[in-house]
């Protein structure tokens, strides 16, 4: 039996919309059935996508729309598409309503958090105090970075444990967590790394990068096989399943 997963696109490259390879093999790997959701302006195909995936995967990419959580643009702000930005948090609400899992990498932690009412930091740089170099510079996209420290109680810490070594390729982060929105890990010097939703199943979303430790990371690879076993669920209670 597998799952149906929607990954949603990355963004565009040119007039190419496009998602990256590890995605959709750690869905694979992990059993579930990737599908690759293009960006559309419709409702009604959104509400299409929503009863069609049983679980929902947000990728990295660019940055938000710094109007879309209340603020103007400052130094070290990058490269945006509020049409991306725009399509994102509202299949994202879309999601969040009907309670199906939902996991979300990098931006897609961040449009998480912007889609309950957060904010993000448009830039580190911005952040007092802060201390670590969380844009690598590394041979490989899998080598770990630094530390993380989970939040007790919390699903993330539950999954994949107390303390984790990541890898680290963002120049922005979560400020102030949006409604219901709970802080389930953070680095060493204060940043968040990982964010779940109070009271939701699975809508978990994490800074880093899972899907290039998928290989070498035992805590990485449960992280989607949890996943995958949540989309489950709700498959089998919609008959969405595939043998």
């Amino acid at each position: 039996m597998e799952p149906k997963i929607g990954i949603v696109i990355c963004g565009f490259t040119g007039d190419r919309q496009f998602v990256t390879n590890p995605y959709i093999q750690s869905v694979r790997y992990s059993h579930g059935l990737p599908i690759v959701l293009p960006l559309v302006r419709s409702d009604r195909v959104l509400a299409q996508y929503v009863e069609l995936c049983d679980g929902f995967l947000f990728c990295g990419g660019g940055d938000i729309t710094p109007l879309l959580f209340g603020e103007e643009p400052k130094n070290g702000n990058g490269k945006t598409c509020i049409t991306v930005d725009l399509f994102q948090i509202r299949l994202m609400k879309r999601i969040l309503s009907s309670g199906k899992p939902v996991f979300a990498i990098c931006r897609g932690m961040q449009v998480l958090n912007v889609a309950c009412g957060g904010t993000i930091w448009q830039d580190m740089s911005l952040i007092p105090g802060r201390v670590l170099d969380h844009m690598q510079q590394s041979a490989s996209r899998g080598e770990v970075s630094h530390r993380i420290r989970t939040e007790r109680g919390t699903l993330l810490r539950e999954y994949a444990g107390t303390c984790l070594y990541v890898n680290s390729f963002h120049h922005q982060a979560v400020n102030a967590p949006g409604k219901e929105v709970a802080v389930s890990a953070r680095a060493q010097d204060g940043t968040i790394e990982a964010i779940e939703l109070k009271g939701h199943p699975f809508a978990v979303g994490v800074q880093w990068h899972p899907e290039c430790m998928y290989r070498r990371s035992p805590e990485m690879r449960n992280l989607f096989h949890e996943f995958i076993f949540h989309s489950l669920i709700t498959g089998a209670k919609s008959g969405h399943t595939t043998s």
